[in-house]
């Protein structure tokens, strides 16, 4: 395959995006409004969700198949719209690519977005137990010293309970108010949303907090990264006098998928069932 800095036409390819299921179709969406012009394909691993309880080696075997489809499809970048992934199977999927594309990653954004609007506070993060266990928001805010006091707690139930449909209603209400009263973490600032699907929720988890608390979308501050990376490396798409067509792949159909992808990317999509393995 011709490496990225050979071909004229990098501006028309598209972006390519992955998460372990529907969730990072809120940063899909994110990206959408912030870049217009740009077309996205979009690959959704339900069949593997939630990456947050697999192993490291899972999810970078994982992360290499859909990768290689990305590239397929000739994508000028690829973000893995999943903290989990992100966590476990960025720097090799960095090196997998090599120079056929750029890869992002949902970490790098937000460490940069808390450093620099809350330094000296106390920061509090939930996010699955691959993530938070991995402890590379830690490391990576530490590292800034910015003095930046990180809590992180490990909220397994939440994202399978938004994949499955449960949000806005009594039972997310109960397994929200039951996380976040955790002692670990009182007395923050801000509540970092460390999961692609958690804004889905971002009402309830403020209705918690009664203005106490800022809860941080990631969604639109990956998709500000995006588009000031793009300017950046001069990748921007031309604007167009139609619409991008997106282009959504999933790994496996599961119960409620539709009404879920509706609800997550904000309006009807087209999905293409891919398997990753035979």
């Amino acid at each position: 395959m011709t490496s990225l800095t050979a071909s004229p036409d990098l501006t028309t390819r598209p972006i390519g995006i992955f998460d372990s299921g529907i969730g990072g179709l809120t940063v899909a969406r994110a990206v959408a409004q912030a870049l217009p012009d740009e077309r996205l394909v979009y690959f959704g691993d339900t069949a593997h969700l939630p990456y947050g309880d697999k192993s490291t080696a899972a999810i970078q075997a994982y992360a290499v198949k859909i990768c290689d489809l990305l590239l397929r499809q000739q994508c000028k970048v690829i973000l893995i719209a999943c903290n989990s992934a992100s966590a476990a199977a960025y720097e090799l999927v960095r090196e997998y690519v090599g120079s056929k594309a750029r890869v992002l990653n949902v970490i790098d954004p937000i460490v940069e977005h808390v450093g620099q609007q809350y330094a000296g506070r106390t920061v509090g993060l939930i996010g699955t137990k691959q993530t938070v266990n991995s402890n590379v928001y830690k490391k990576k805010i530490d590292d800034l010293d910015a003095g930046v006091d990180l809590r992180s707690l490990a909220t397994p139930l939440l994202a399978p309970m938004i994949e499955e449909g449960f949000f806005n209603d009594s039972i997310a209400s109960n397994v929200i108010e039951t996380y976040l009263s955790n002692s670990g973490l009182e007395g923050i600032e801000a509540l970092v949303l460390a999961c692609t699907h958690y804004p889905l929720i971002k009402q309830q988890i403020a209705a918690f907090y009664q203005g106490r608390t800022e809860v941080l979308d990631a969604s639109d501050v990956v998709a500000q990264h995006v588009r000031q990376y793009l300017a950046a490396q001069q990748l921007l798409a031309q604007p167009a006098s139609a619409l991008p067509r997106h282009h959504f792949y999933v790994s496996d159909f599961t119960r409620s998928f539709e009404e879920s992808t509706r609800i997550f990317f904000g309006q009807e999509v087209q999905l293409e069932h891919y398997p990753l393995w035979e």
